[in-house]
């Protein structure tokens, strides 16, 4: 005999029924429309990273500049952003069903669309796009584990969403690469199609139809949603193009950012005093969810900002081409197939504040390792500080997410999904923009220093730039003067490359501290007794 239980739905109240599953376990259906959503969200969260191994490919395709391409990963991340908090609200409007299976066909079509941008508004426009229907996918996934798994199989479904947040990142630029140098850059915005059909066809079999509530349109908080809108496009704005215009000596920066903080200001305001808001604030009140999305906003810095940052030195210093770059960084991909499966038995054994202290303090010490790089540091260098980041990151998301859900009730779980996310996605997007301004600000004031060893003066320096001199005119230079400019010229590319060395173990060093910071604040938490009644208990 079939029994009933009790599962909230997004858009529901909590006594939704949902047929055909039981207390203590949930349905053959129920996990393939589980497992269906986690392929949307591990592509959705793959598409922010599969750019990265292939920038300069896609820099000299679209007839844009080095200073441009941290353009191509954020305004997809700003679309993600804008979209996860709006996800739980839209998808009461026009049905769950409908809204997810919407926003795979169309996250499907905007991915093959930036596949013929032909310059870099184009290219912009659509990885915005592309990131406004993906988005939706990430929170919907997370809400699925929340609401329709029972309690003592929710730990599974945080461990699947885990994978998808921690492996994704770590292996897109691996598929970028391969499939850029075989088949070109377009190769990669093709990738989503074939997983976002099945898909679609399994959770077009295994959602419920329930009817569009259209008239919920009338009862939306349009005011929130535009004050976040506009204040969150303003502040990624300013932190992407503040280093370039020498931030606060550019009239167009300070405009931005007083914008920024005028409607970020607003939307807070309007978030906590209107009846039905946007984004539930007043969550963050909770002690666990609260540090929860703190820790998610310092480990999502972290995690987008490392698979950002070392594809750039691989590509800017060792000169690795796309497909190069991704074999060093799927050894950060792989192993976490093995290690996050693993975490619901061990979440269920130890504290999950000391599970997740030690996943944080194993993925700081894997940054502070690369801290002291050197002209030698290539792939090779990488592998074992890749390995102890995958540990690391294997271990960080589940009990956090554990520590973050613990005491949400069925019926908050969208928004508490939509914010939880967009922080963490937030923090990615600050933390790459901040990571590149860093990565500047370092490179210039190691020129200088070194600069200042490196002159005329120095014996050394004269004898290098005359060995240097000899080298080019018994190479086919015949004019002296033409031989020792280029000897100067070696020089300088000399000083300007140990500059970019030392910027990036700067920024390595930066993502560390971060890290070490998140391991501190996991331990505020309050403890979690994680058993039989699983993750989400409340």
């Amino acid at each position: 005999m079939s029994t009933q239980t009790t599962i909230a739905r997004p858009g529901s109240s909590p006594s939704t029924p949902v047929a055909a599953a039981s207390p203590e376990k949930a349905s053959t259906a129920t996990w393939i429309a589980v497992l269906a959503s986690m392929i949307g969200a591990f592509m959705a969260i793959l598409n922010i990273q599969i750019t990265n191994a292939s920038l300069l490919d896609i820099e000299g395709g679209i007839g844009t500049g080095v200073d441009n391409g941290a353009w191509i990963s954020t305004s997809y991340l700003i679309g993600e952003i804008v979209v996860i908090p709006l996800t739980d609200y839209l998808s009461r409007v026009f049905s769950f069903r409908h809204y997810m299976l919407t926003n795979v066909v169309l996250f499907a079509l905007f991915s093959a669309a930036c596949a013929f941008a032909h310059d870099l508004s184009s290219m912009i426009a659509l990885r915005g796009l592309q990131g406004f229907a993906g988005g939706v996918l990430i929170p919907m996934a997370f809400t699925m584990v929340l609401t329709r798994l029972p309690k003592s199989q929710q730990p599974i479904g945080l461990a699947m969403f885990a994978l998808s947040v921690t492996f994704a990142p770590a292996i897109g630029p691996t598929i970028g690469g391969y499939l850029t140098e075989n088949y070109g850059w377009q190769s990669i915005f093709f990738v989503n199609a074939p997983p976002s059909l099945l898909m679609f066809v399994a959770l077009y079999f295994t959602l419920e139809r329930k009817p569009m509530q259209l008239p919920l349109l009338k009862e939306g908080d349009w005011a929130g949603i535009v004050t976040m809108a506009i204040g969150l496009s303003a502040l990624q704005t300013v932190l992407e193009e503040g280093n370039k215009d020498d931030w606060f000596q550019s009239p167009f920066i300070i405009k931005l950012a007083l914008t920024a903080a005028v409607f970020l200001t607003a939307f807070i305001i309007i978030e906590l005093t209107v009846k039905k808001p946007l984004v539930q604030l007043r969550l963050l009140k909770q002690r666990n969810f609260g540090i929860g999305v703190l820790v998610n906003v310092l480990v999502g810095v972290a995690l987008f900002g490392t698979v950002y940052i070392l594809p750039q030195y691989l590509g800017q210093v060792q000169r690795y081409n796309a497909e190069q770059i991704g074999l060093v960084l799927a050894w950060t991909g792989l192993p976490q197939l093995l290690i996050i499966p693993l975490l619901p038995l061990l979440i269920k054994r130890f504290d999950v504040r000391y599970v997740a202290f030690v996943g944080i303090s194993v993925f700081a010490a894997s940054a502070f390792m690369n801290i002291s790089l050197s002209p030698d540091s290539a792939g090779d260098q990488f592998f074992l500080p890749n390995i102890v980041r995958a540990i690391g990151q294997a271990l960080v998301l589940t009990p956090i997410s554990v520590i973050t859900t613990t005491g949400i009730a069925p019926s908050e779980a969208g928004a508490a999904s939509g914010l939880s996310n967009m922080l963490r996605n937030l923090g990615g997007a600050v933390g790459t923009a901040t990571l590149a301004t860093v990565l500047t600000k370092r490179e210039q004031y190691h020129s200088n220093i070194i600069g200042q060893s490196v002159t005329l003066f120095r014996d050394e320096v004269r004898d290098r730039i005359d060995h240097l001199t000899q080298y080019f005119m018994a190479h086919g230079v015949t004019d002296a003067a033409l031989a020792q400019h280029k000897a100067i010229g070696v020089i300088g590319q000399i000083v300007h490359r140990q500059a970019l060395i030392l910027a990036f173990s700067d920024t390595f060093f930066v993502i560390g501290t971060v890290l070490a910071l998140a391991a501190i604040a996991v331990l505020f938490a309050r403890n979690i007794k994680v058993g039989g009644a699983g993750a989400g208990a409340h």
